[in-house]
């Protein structure tokens, strides 16, 4: 598999990254389709993954019930002996335990939130270390300096952050330049052909700054998998479970861009998914798409998007079906620039 460098730092990952949020999900399709319990499936997941050249996953603290997704990639690596073959991210930020101090991205909080995963993992090592999302509460300098501690003391390789906005992460990056601390190597947002928001400000500071992209939820929640028609949602899926989510995407725009989806799809012979995860690895910053699976068909449909090269003309039709506007101030710069 292709493999890109994440940032300006000197880790190479593969343009795939396997999202293992579902990993200990209570999942009856494991079991209709004769592969036993949840448990069993993430290791079929994770072992194909390997024979395919995809050794890049991405975790968090908070995925399935008391660390449930970790405690499987650790049992794995315990059993199956691929630890030092895969390149592991994981985040912290969302409540764990309780109390005040059970949440957030504090000097107390990340030290105690490291060592939970560390143990639940079973290694040695986090190479990639995320904050799940930029914590209001606390000085961003607490935050960089105990994460700084970390790669200092081998616990932590690399630091990356999710769900920022731009002034926060532009913020963070000159308080690692000026104080000499580790500074984020990538920025984890959700992006998709129906999410494109980042593309306002996150993509260009991405850019400047050289940090890597790691879009989470390429395919909007499966609805850019074709699963789902306007008149109804496909039972059991995530979105006919999450309605918030559903009426986010239930739009013009987003139906527009499904559709151009399905006709890059059947002129290509892919699935309107594979399309989808190709596209935004052309977009511009984007290192590795973080991709979920909760069966092994759908592991091997996602993976085939590694090798679907769009052309020009086909990223512009996806493009233009899936136009958002800009609003102020980028419409504002767009409608001036050429007449002052």
């Amino acid at each position: 598999m292709e493999t890109r460098r994440l940032g300006q730092s000197g880790l190479s990952v593969p343009v795939l990254c396997l999202g293992t949020m579902t990993f200990g999900e209570n999942s009856e399709k494991s079991m209709m389709h004769g592969v036993g319990s949840p448990k069993s499936l993430a290791f079929q997941i994770m072992e194909r993954c390997l024979e395919r050249g995809l050794n890049f996953f991405d975790t968090a603290d908070v995925y399935g019930d008391d660390g449930m997704s970790e405690r499987i990639i650790g049992e794995w690596f315990a059993t199956a002996g691929h630890r030092d073959r895969v390149i592991l991210a994981t985040k912290f930020r969302f409540r764990m335990n309780e109390g005040p101090n059970g949440t957030g991205a504090s000097r107390y909080r990340i030290l105690r939130a490291v060592d939970e995963s560390l143990r639940r993992l079973r290694t040695d090592r986090i190479d990639l270390y995320q904050i799940h999302m930029q914590d209001r509460d606390t000085p961003e300098e607490e935050t960089l300096r105990a994460l700084d501690d970390l790669v200092r003391a081998g616990k932590v390789l690399y630091i990356g952050c999710s769900n920022y906005t731009g002034v926060r992460l532009v913020d963070s990056l000159w308080l690692s330049r000026t104080l000499g601390l580790e500074r984020f190597v990538s920025l984890q947002a959700q992006y998709s052909l129906c999410v494109r928001g980042i593309e306002r400000e996150l993509v260009p500071a991405c850019a400047d700054k050289g940090l890597g992209i790691l879009p989470w939820s390429p395919l909007a929640g499966g609805f850019l998998s074709g699963k789902h028609t306007k008149e109804e949602r496909a039972q059991g899926s995530r979105l006919a479970k999450w309605g918030p989510w559903w009426s986010k995407f239930d739009n013009p725009r987003c139906w527009s861009a499904l559709e151009a989806c399905q006709h890059v799809a059947r002129e290509r012979g892919a699935t309107p998914g594979q399309v989808a995860l190709a596209w935004t690895l052309k977009k511009p910053g984007v290192t590795s798409t973080i991709f979920g699976a909760r069966t092994l068909e759908q592991l091997e449909d996602n993976l085939a998007a590694a090798t679907l090269k769009l052309s020009d003309a086909e990223l512009a039709a996806l493009d233009a079906a899936s136009g958002f506007e800009p609003d102020y101030p980028y419409d504002f710069i767009r409608q001036i620039a050429g007449r002052w």
